[in-house]
């Protein structure tokens, strides 16, 4: 198996996982991890793309980079408001 099919191979079960893990909804902490693992996710699918010369799945994972890491930020980093 070569680098290319390992990567998107990788970032597409990381993908599913992270999904379930945020819609299962079981609280902050399990939701920010799902979108750690999204990270990871969208990296494995930028250096794919990359290598495999897909520019729009490039720039498609680009955007999603940044909405998981604001994510990561909300659900893993920053305290909760207080009421």
């Amino acid at each position: 198996m070569e680098l290319l099919e390992i990567l998107k191979w990788g970032a597409s079960i990381s993908g599913i996982v992270a999904a379930f893990m945020v819609a299962l909804d079981y609280g902050r902490r399990i939701t920010g991890w799902g979108f750690a693992l999204f990270v990871l996710s969208s990296m494995a699918w930028i250096a794919g793309a990359f290598l495999g010369s897909d520019e729009p799945l490039l720039s498609q994972n680009l955007v999603l980079f940044g909405i998981n890491i604001l994510g990561v930020y909300r659900y893993l980093i920053r305290k909760q408001p207080v009421d």
